[in-house]
């Protein structure tokens, strides 16, 4: 069985048997949030340096570092290539397919996921953020949408704005939860590529869990279920959401932070969230370890 992965930038991921923790504190500022294309390259050749050939599922820790996923995945090039794709299955309340022209962010990196040749497919489940509604209309990158690289599976969202431009077959509405899980599933029956599963808690409903982002509507069984209908052939994953504090150096992304609502969580609050978040890891851990 292949260790664990945590990587380290803000001490939110408890101690987990036989893992392998990365110390990355001391890229923290740079990354977290959002970072230049250098920074990204730089952090890439990092962990080229620092993870082993093969290993588990990977904990990335707080959301902010969802963009860490496209490093990820980028390093699956040399086994998978347009010959043999695979299919990227992300759990998140938020597309991460926004424009950010400052480099790549945690809610801009599906976009390049979508353009790497060895993915056929990008789905994210669990959308409940006006994100993909008609106002932020415009922040989305379309071409990922238009090229049928990319669905969003979502509730609670009017988004009759796509089927005016011809997008409506990549905007998938659902009233519940399980309607949603189960659309996906019935759609996944007649697919055999290999997946690549990178899950984003936000995409839980606060009576489950508390992340430091807008939260959506699932429960866990809803994850579970889709890791054992997936079975063998999520073949890498990722866990994010996480929750943590952090004073941003940078005023640019402190004013980001403040946009996005992020709240200064008190010290026991912290621990409470932290432990039930460390709960949910390592369920999610079993059952991606069961495959």
């Amino acid at each position: 069985m292949n260790r664990t992965i945590i990587l380290d930038f803000d001490n939110s991921v408890d101690s987990i048997e036989n893992a392998l923790r990365v110390d990355l504190a001391s890229w923290q500022a740079a990354i977290r949030f959002g970072c230049s294309k250098k920074n990204f390259r730089q952090l890439a050749i990092k962990l080229q340096q620092d993870l082993p050939t093969s290993y588990g599922t990977v904990m990335l820790g707080s959301g902010d570092y969802h963009h860490i996923s496209l490093l990820l995945i980028q390093r699956l090039q040399n086994i998978y290539n347009a010959q043999h794709p695979l299919e990227v299955v992300i759990f998140d309340n938020h597309p991460d397919n926004m424009r950010y022209l400052f480099g790549i962010h945690c809610g801009s990196w599906v976009s390049y996921v979508a353009r790497l040749p060895f993915v056929s497919h990008v789905h994210v489940l669990g959308i409940t953020s006006n994100d993909i509604g008609f106002s932020h209309a415009w922040e989305n990158r379309l071409s990922p949408l238009i090229k049928n690289k990319l669905t969003y599976w979502s509730m609670d969202v009017n988004t009759r704005w796509a089927n005016t431009i011809g997008l409506g077959r990549a905007f998938k509405n659902f009233t519940t939860p399980d309607d949603l899980i189960n659309g996906f599933l019935t759609y996944q029956i007649s697919r055999s590529q290999p997946v690549y599963l990178s899950i984003d808690k936000d995409a839980l409903d606060e009576e489950t869990i508390q992340t430091n982002w807008d939260q959506g509507r699932l429960k866990t069984d809803h994850i579970l279920k889709t890791i054992s209908s997936l079975g063998e052939r999520i073949i890498a994953s990722d866990i994010t959401g996480d929750v943590s504090n952090w004073q941003h150096p940078s005023r640019f992304k402190r004013l980001l932070s403040i946009l996005d609502k992020q709240p200064s969580i008190p010290t026991n609050t912290l621990e409470l969230w932290q432990a039930q978040q460390h709960q949910v890891n390592l369920q999610l851990l079993s059952a991606l370890q069961a495959n």
